[in-house]
């Protein structure tokens, strides 16, 4: 039975089909457009390509769609647990009657920050010139020596030893270890690159990481690494995450690998590959050299056919000899000559020159300044000294002392308020006791009466 509004006399009585139409059409006009985050569970990928979740918070969910169109433009795969934001509008689903949320467009959340974050220092750096290649430093081609700065508890440090021993089973390692994301792991891949650079074997580094999130790989987007790499020494080589990942790490390296295990086979040559290759070149240079020995001996037959007669040919340099001999003897007497010449003439500007004559001439000059400078002592000695004498008559004479010795006294008072002189007869009372001060010697009195 189908009951309506209009079958139903004073009542509004609602279809499912019309109530849940109804209720379509005020949540699509309401939240035409929203964004929308919370956490995903529950993601499913039928056959069809579509994007199936569930977005939930502490205390509610909501169902979630978003198309293969959409779908294809991600720039990242929806994983359960991963906290997202999205721009969709609500929908209800008219079969099931439930309501959901259609998004045309999702990331991580915290992803656009993050992202906004590593263009801007990405940037700076750039600017400071940090990415550029004139600063950046040739690897090694056989490197004997290869630090890795790594986290020991992941598969990232096995598949680049396999690698590496794969290669060249002899080549000597350098691990030091750092956390690779988390707290204080920027701080420990930088003190790793430190390191290494402080115990100076290694003659490359490898810094590597295994795939992750933008929030994963941060501590490779932070400044503190990026500046050890620029620091380091050692030609760095990152491989951080996967190809198609790029951290401020990649930027700063010498070299970018797109994976740890490419960076092993990138810095490592292959050793049979390199035996192979001296094999060829030592057979090479084999045949050229039996080549040339045999264009050699051609060409000595050549000349021992041109050769007719060795012996006239030695008397020819015998000839010559003699020549170069005659003429070497004149020449040797010749320069003997002019030296003997030289020394003479030398000889005669060192008698001129005679050091005797010239310390003879300073001893006067000596005498003479001696001489000039006593005076000038004597002279400043006499001068000082009257200046003494003058200041002395003058103190003398300004001297209280002085004063005394011509029959005047001095008369100050006594006590614990200290000692005064008494230059009126009414600072004083009868009984006092005063200190007369003499040229020689103090009379120490009484006041028995005084008149002012």
């Amino acid at each position: 039975m189908n009951l309506t509004n209009e079958t139903m006399a004073g009542r509004q009585v609602y279809t499912i089909s019309r109530l849940t139409e109804n209720i379509k059409e005020v949540l699509e006009e309401n939240f035409s457009f929203i964004w929308i985050t919370g956490e995903i569970s529950n993601r499913y990928i039928p056959a069809s390509g579509h994007c199936y979740f569930n977005l939930k918070d502490e205390s509610s969910q909501i169902r979630a769609v978003i198309f293969r169109g959409q779908v294809r433009h991600l720039k990242f795969e929806p994983e359960n647990g991963m906290s997202v934001i999205g721009l969709g509008r609500i929908s209800v689903y008219p079969p099931q009657g439930t309501y959901q949320v259609i998004l045309e467009y999702l990331e991580p959340a915290g992803a656009g920050a993050l992202h906004i974050a590593f263009e801007q220092l990405k940037k700076r750096l750039d600017d400071e010139g940090l990415f550029d290649e004139q600063n950046k430093s040739e690897l090694p081609p056989m490197p004997g020596t290869i630090g890795v700065v790594t986290s020991l508890s992941g598969a990232v440090i096995h598949d680049m030893m396999n690698v590496l021993f794969r290669r060249f089973e002899n080549i000597h390692l350098l691990i030091a270890p750092a956390k690779v994301q988390g707290t204080d792991a920027e701080d420990e891949i930088a003190g790793a690159i430190e390191l290494l650079n402080r115990h100076g074997k290694a003659e490359i580094i490898i810094l590597a990481r295994g795939g992750g999130s933008i929030e994963d790989l941060q501590a490779f987007n932070s400044e503190t690494v990026a500046r050890a790499i620029h620091a380091s020494a050692i030609p760095v080589v990152s491989a951080v995450g996967h190809e198609v990942d790029y951290t401020i790490a990649d930027f700063t390296a010498d070299l970018r690998a797109p994976t740890p295990s490419a960076a092993a086979e990138l810095v490592v040559p292959e050793k049979y590959g390199i035996i192979n290759y001296i094999n060829r070149l030592t057979d090479d240079l084999s045949r050229l050299v039996h080549r040339r020995i045999a264009e050699a001996r051609m060409d000595l037959d050549a000349l021992k056919k041109r050769v007719k007669s060795p012996r006239q040919h030695i008397e020819d340099l015998r000839l010559r000899v003699d020549h170069l001999a005659n003429r070497l003897t004149i020449q040797i007497i010749h320069q003997l000559d002019r030296a003997r010449s030289r020394t003479a003439f030398l000889s005669k500007r060192l008698d001129t020159a005679n050091p005797d004559r010239r310390i003879n001439n300073y001893k006067v000059l000596l005498e003479q300044i001696k001489a000039s400078l006593c005076n000038i002592i004597q002279n400043t000695h006499n001068n000082n000294r009257y200046r003494l004498e003058k200041l002395e008559r003058s103190l003398n004479a300004l001297s209280p002392m002085a004063i005394l010795e011509r029959g005047y006294s001095i008369t100050r008072t006594t006590g614990k308020e200290g000692q005064s002189i008494v230059k009126n007869a009414d600072t004083v009372e009868t009984g006092q006791q005063l200190e007369i001060l003499l040229a020689r010697g103090l009379l120490r009195v009484t006041v028995r009466d005084k008149i002012a």
